[in-house]
């Protein structure tokens, strides 16, 4: 894979190639794929899903939309990080097609902020209820109409895949979804591959799936403008190199942010909170500035922020490590497996 093609502008139904150095500076490409997110009704739907507590009774907790919108702003961070790292390491990309490193965090921030909008109601539980009525229940009178791969698809119903869906699927007026930039979508596409063959590996990317039946033509025609490398089997890609950076913005948010809604709840101790965050960045505390700070609550926004800022600072370090592996596609794990924090962590 190469950066050029990797950092493709191309929307659906383009007919000439949009060059970097030709963008309105005032709102790059990359940028208008945010905000076609932000303002579609597929995403104000995250505002009734909550994140890790369900039918929570207070405001104190994270919904989906909120975690999808943090997960976004750490994305952002984490991008323009590695953006920053990459146009060093590949200084024709700057000088040649004009790509700056606010670019990395645009598309970052795009996939991250897109990264739930598949999922249904009550998450994980939601998917296998699916699954469940299609290959147990009353959806399994839909098996003789459909294709294998097409009753896999229902039976392994996977929200990544239909997020895809609801990005990119074409309705009455409206041709291409939200016509997002390809290498935004990229980005998005957690596990590019089909449903089936389904033979689970080591590879992170094998996990589970990117797209449903239908919409294979076009998730075939994204992984070759950008040239993700084919795998083993057809209809299976390696990652999208800018996809490791978004998985890694969500698991920070899942790991620190989202630990605050078990110490709103009172699931989890204040006191336990405190002592988890300190080992994660008792390096980095400013001690007067801490011990200045009365209430709990600032302490642990305080830590938070540390915390956020640590993880960061290493996903950025790993991945530049293993640029070229992730580039040749052998890269197989998420970035916080590598992390010299992953004991704390976990």
């Amino acid at each position: 894979m190469n950066w050029e093609q990797l950092l493709s502008l191309r929307r659906f139904g383009d007919t000439h190639k949009r060059l970097r150095k030709e963008q309105d500076e005032t709102r790059l490409g990359f940028e208008v794929d945010y905000d076609r997110i932000i303002f579609s009704s597929a995403f104000r739907s995250l505002q009734d899903k909550t994140q890790v507590i369900p039918l929570s009774k207070t405001d104190f907790v994270h919904t989906r939309l909120t975690h999808s919108l943090e997960v976004s702003v750490v994305g952002r961070s984490l991008g323009r990080s590695a953006g920053k790292e990459i146009l060093s390491r590949y200084p024709h990309l700057n000088q040649v097609h004009g790509y700056q490193f606010n670019d990395f965090g645009a598309i970052v921030a795009a996939a991250a902020l897109a990264h739930d909008i598949g999922n249904p109601p009550f998450g994980h539980s939601g998917e296998k209820a699916i699954g469940e009525f299609f290959q147990a229940g009353p959806g399994v009178a839909y098996k003789k109409d459909l294709s294998e791969k097409e009753y896999q698809d229902l039976v392994d119903f996977e929200g990544n895949a239909n997020g895809f869906k609801i990005l990119t699927e074409s309705r009455e007026g409206v041709e291409g979804g939200l016509r997002l930039s390809y290498a935004t979508l990229g980005a998005f596409l957690k596990y590019p591959k089909e449903s089936l063959p389904k033979k689970p590996t080591a590879h992170i990317a094998d996990k589970k799936f990117a797209c449903f039946q239908a919409n294979t033509e076009f998730f075939r025609e994204v992984a070759d403008e950008l040239g993700l490398l084919s795998r083993e089997h057809p209809g299976s890609f390696s990652r999208h190199p800018l996809t490791f950076l978004v998985e890694a913005a969500d698991d920070i948010c899942y790991t620190i942010i989202d630990f605050e809604d078990g110490i709103n709840l009172g699931l989890i101790p204040e006191d336990y909170a405190l002592e988890y965050l300190i080992k994660l960045v008792k390096d980095r505390i400013d001690t007067k500035k801490y011990h200045r700070l009365a209430h709990m609550e600032d302490r642990l926004s305080y830590l938070r922020a540390l915390a956020i800022s640590t993880l960061i600072q290493d996903a950025t370090r790993v991945f530049m490590e293993h640029e070229t592996e992730v580039i040749k596609g052998t890269f197989s794990t998420a970035l916080l497996e590598k992390s010299k924090y992953k004991a704390q962590v976990e």
